[in-house]
């Protein structure tokens, strides 16, 4: 996963944090993708059980319908040096009454400044849902994510929000069609000629 001594680090660092003894005990391991010379970044939301047990990010339909949507395979995808992938927790949050727990609200900004200080390549910073964007974006964010995902040209060329890839998402593409017509070419072809330069 990592390939320098401070991401190494970071890594054996989040393993031994208190805040996560519980979760380690139960056997688990912060699940990230994250190379020093990785040039497009993937904000997600936390992993889900099968991540967490694999120890491999969007190894499901949701991953699947992301490549698609990024128009890269995925060898492309799991190559480190492509795409640095960051959660916003690092572990699986557990279940909720409707899908999973949301990620501890102190993480991302506990981690994912050390880590993002040994990803000098970034060129594009990808943000997936509600948690990611409202991290990052804070009060440029739109009311909504819809409407934030709408206008993603306002974050380029730094940022690009968009929704969530899980097939459950199916209601929100029906209402908003002009995703798939409009925003995913342009995302596609910005992540293609990153990748090529």
């Amino acid at each position: 996963m990592e390939n320098n001594d401070k991401l190494t680090k970071i890594y054996q660092d989040i393993i031994k944090d208190p805040l996560n003894k519980d979760l380690i005990l139960k056997g688990f391991l912060p699940v990230y993708q994250a190379h020093s010379s990785a040039k497009i970044l993937i904000i997600g939301q936390a992993p889900g059980l099968i991540a967490q047990n694999s120890g491999i990010l969007f190894k499901d339909k949701s991953g699947i319908e992301l490549r698609k949507w990024l128009n890269v395979t995925e060898l492309e995808f799991y190559n480190k040096e492509n795409f640095a992938i960051l959660p916003m927790d690092f572990f699986y949050p557990g279940k909720a009454k409707t899908g999973d727990l949301p990620p501890r609200i102190n993480f991302a900004e506990k981690w994912h400044k050390q880590i993002l200080k040994e990803l000098k390549e970034i060129k594009l910073t990808i943000l997936i849902g509600n948690y990611a964007n409202k991290f990052y974006l804070k009060d440029k964010m739109e009311k909504n994510l819809t409407l934030t995902v709408k206008n993603y040209n306002n974050y380029l060329p730094k940022y690009f929000p968009i929704v969530h890839p899980s097939p459950l998402n199916f209601r929100w593409h029906m209402k908003n069609p002009w995703f798939k017509l409009e925003v995913i070419d342009v995302l596609g072809n910005l992540v293609k000629n990153i990748l090529k330069s």
